[in-house]
């Protein structure tokens, strides 16, 4: 409130469009890196070093000549697959608790649907936790209590996870195969 009148947020947060495109042409990089099978694999499964027994589950959702839609999910590792008892955190740690009255618990981790945009080799966040159709600029207050930004949110989260995945992430399986290396 400035000299009795109520300011409008809604005009301070601008769209910042070549960042967002910069975002999305690394996040599709970054997603081939821990998928590249992405074609032909159907789903790809990360352990993640020091995170306590945790997994990124990559699932393809559909694919058309295109494009390519993801879930990706992060959640407890199966036992077969968690030999990750160094007890370090990654920063991935969710606490998983049972839900109370079949409402979804607010600490579990989103589970995000990218789109891969194969002919302009870009990834983009379309949904998250099943909230479809963000439009890069809300108006705030609004029905669901977006951000503003929270589009631009959606793909910067990604953004980390993938780094995570990178920095600290191997394939499961019988021999796990370490990703690793430079972002």
């Amino acid at each position: 409130m400035r000299d009795g009148k109520v300011q409008d947020n809604n005009e301070s947060y601008k769209v910042n469009l070549k960042g967002f495109m910069a975002r999305c042409e690394s996040n599709y990089r970054r997603l081939y890196r821990v998928f590249p099978d992405v074609a032909t694999d159907s789903i790809r499964c990360l352990g993640l070093s020091g995170c306590l027994g945790r997994e990124v589950l990559l699932t393809v959702m559909e694919r058309t000549p295109y494009t390519t839609l993801l879930s990706i999910r992060e959640q407890r590792a199966s036992s077969s697959r968690s030999n990750n008892s160094d007890g370090n955190s990654c920063g991935l740690n969710f606490i998983s608790t049972p839900a109370v009255q079949n409402k979804p618990d607010w600490r579990e981790p989103p589970v995000l649907n990218v789109r891969m945009y194969h002919d302009a080799r870009l990834a983009e966040v379309v949904s998250c936790d099943g909230l479809r159709n963000s439009v890069p600029k809300n108006v705030y207050p609004n029905k669901n209590m977006l951000q503003r930004d929270e589009k631009a949110q959606w793909n910067r989260f990604l953004e980390e996870w993938l780094i995570v995945c990178i920095e600290r992430g191997y394939v499961a399986g019988p021999a796990p195969v370490l990703l690793g290396g430079d972002v």
